[in-house]
């Protein structure tokens, strides 16, 4: 694990955020990305104050040209990537009956064309090394859809279609590994998106569930990492146990 690089993106808070203390405490040199710098240079200076090595990037995934730049940044840093961790991700849940047609392009935009432009960034290099590893965090939602998450389903049942397509395209002696990462519900930040009132009435399905921690997504992508490269594990759905939806 010690000689290993990850970029992070949506590092600054949630699953991005653990994420990045736990890979950090297992000796992974960490690329940190998000928009708000604030928060990305607490991260690095906290994951430094504890023997870590961490760099950041302020980053819009929304931007083709900003994720080719944190790939450049992280080779410049590190010289290398091994990981690249497609976290970031937004969850403004509505009924399609009320139109939130921004915040479904908002959705397309981030959850699945940030996704499709983290890969096109890393793919060259870790094609040119015949090494790497690509883990995309999908949702519970890519597996099934409930009411108001039409739309934010199907760009997470897209993250999971888009990471398996990679790895059938990928031949077998090229050594790049692929994992879907499906939480279920995650306390986080992504709740606050929420302007649909209407879903709010749903609230009650999940009066009695506890739900996760970003550290226990974290523990999971790091589980996946630390396999041989011989193994690749291809996909992981990780929900709290009070959670039957």
């Amino acid at each position: 694990m010690e000689s290993k690089v990850a970029i992070i993106t949506g590092a600054s808070s949630g699953i991005g955020e653990a994420t990045a203390r736990e890979l950090a405490r297992s000796g992974i040199k960490v690329m940190l990305a998000a928009r708000r710098e604030d928060r990305l240079a607490l991260l690095k200076k906290e994951i430094e104050a504890k023997g870590g090595q961490a760099e950041y990037r302020i980053t819009d995934v929304t931007s083709q040209a900003d994720m080719e730049s944190l790939a450049q940044a992280t080779l410049e840093a590190y010289g290398k990537i091994d990981v690249l961790i497609n976290n970031a991700g937004i969850a403004p849940v509505s009924f399609l009956r009320n139109r939130k047609v921004d915040e479904w392009d908002r959705m397309i935009d981030v959850n699945i064309k940030g996704v499709l432009y983290g890969i096109a960034a890393v793919l060259p290099h870790m094609e040119e090394r015949n090494e790497g590893h690509i883990i995309n965090v999908s949702s519970v939602a890519g597996h099934q859809i409930y009411p108001s998450t039409a739309v934010y389903s199907g760009t997470k049942f897209a993250v999971r279609a888009i990471t398996e397509g990679l790895r059938k395209e990928l031949r077998p002696d090229q050594n790049i590994r692929t994992t879907i990462i499906s939480p279920g519900n995650v306390a986080s930040e992504l709740e606050q998106t929420i302007t649909d009132q209407d879903v709010f009435s749903l609230a009650s399905q999940f009066a009695n569930l506890t739900p996760l921690k970003g550290e226990d997504i974290a523990a999971a992508i790091r589980y996946a990492i630390e396999q041989s490269t011989s193994v690749t594990v291809k996909e992981m759905i990780v929900t709290p146990t009070s959670q039957r939806t």
